[in-house]
């Protein structure tokens, strides 16, 4: 495949993974490995990545995950092997058991999922290249907006994040199917990308149809574009936020209220992360906000809930409360 001309939408596929890499420095010389579903998006990039890693003489192979939460789904990560290794790269298939977390079929996949591809990176010492496109960044600042959401889940997902790097964020899905269409590859698609039982799957298909009729074109690369900006201001607050209170402090069992900002949202970015510190799973806006009343509006209550911990004010001082 490397020899023969690649069209225009594997070359800018192409060029998207190696600007990835490059931002990623001297991280992006590792091994690389592709998660695999057997979809445009990540046969696109199982295609793009074996060029790049030809090119650049780093070792790469792709990693189909089986989830077994259909009656076909052996079947369906064997044929996504397969056509991975046409494409360039050997290929491995991994089934994993999702275990229900309450947070959703799709989020326990996910978690299962990437669990399993990390596991798998850490022992090639690589990193793993997923295909989200800007699309899949769209629609996930949509939905945040639609939860009420604040600006660290309206930044969308992450381009680069512990071992995992998107390459892709900045690319239409269009472009991944015109890049098969050009390998003359067939992918599969998930029914579950049709079921309109999931709220993704409406927006996909029923709500960002509708902004593109009413508003105009460019609806898709607005919303990603918000990603960008709004995860570059909160980097910033984050890095004040620890700046305020390193986070050797946030392992204490008990925070002095003093030493807290006064600014409102460097001072809940830093009691999120305490709670984090002590077993909190990722505390919803409302319980921070809750925390954080124990400092603006301190009246005697005993103390707030959260996640499983109980907060509550001795003083001048917040603690995570064992009695």
């Amino acid at each position: 495949m490397a020899k023969k001309a690649l069209g225009p939408a594997m070359l800018e596929l192409v060029a998207a993974v190696e600007e990835a890499l490059d931002r990623l420095g001297e991280k992006g010389a590792v091994p690389l490995l592709v998660g695999c579903s057997g979809g445009a998006d990540s046969l696109a990039l199982v295609a793009a990545t074996a060029v790049v890693a030809q090119r650049r003489e780093v070792l790469a192979r792709a990693l189909v995950i089986d989830h077994g939460l259909q009656d076909d789904s052996d079947a369906v990560a064997r044929k996504a092997a397969t056509r991975a290794e046409r494409l360039g790269l050997p290929t491995d298939i991994v089934a994993v058991t999702v275990v229900p977390d309450g947070t959703g079929p799709e989020a326990s996949a996910r978690t299962a999922r990437h669990a399993a591809l990390a596991e798998v990176a850490d022992a090639l010492g690589a990193i793993v290249l997923l295909g989200h496109t800007l699309d899949d960044q769209a629609e996930t600042v949509l939905l945040g907006l639609a939860r009420g959401s604040g600006a660290r889940s309206l930044s969308g997902m992450a381009p680069a994040r512990d071992v995992f790097v998107r390459p892709f964020l900045g690319v239409r899905r269009e472009v991944t199917e015109a890049a098969c269409a050009e390998l003359d590859t067939k992918f599969w698609r998930d029914p579950h990308n049709d079921d309109l039982g999931y709220a993704r799957v409406r927006v996909r298909k029923k709500v960002m149809p509708m902004l593109e009729a009413q508003l105009g074109p460019g609806i898709a690369e607005a919303l990603a574009r918000t990603a960008v900006m709004l995860r570059d201001d909160t980097q910033v607050l984050d890095d004040l936020a620890a700046k305020a209170i390193p986070d050797g402090v946030l392992t204490d069992r008990e925070l002095s209220v003093a030493e807290l900002p006064k600014e409102q949202a460097l001072r809940r970015r830093i009691l999120r992360r305490w709670l984090l510190a002590h077993g909190a799973a990722e505390p919803a806006y409302t319980q921070v906000k809750a925390v954080d009343s124990l400092i603006t509006d301190w009246h005697g209550q005993k103390w707030i809930e959260v996640s499983g911990l109980r907060v509550g004010r001795r003083g001048g001082r917040l603690a995570v409360m064992t009695d």
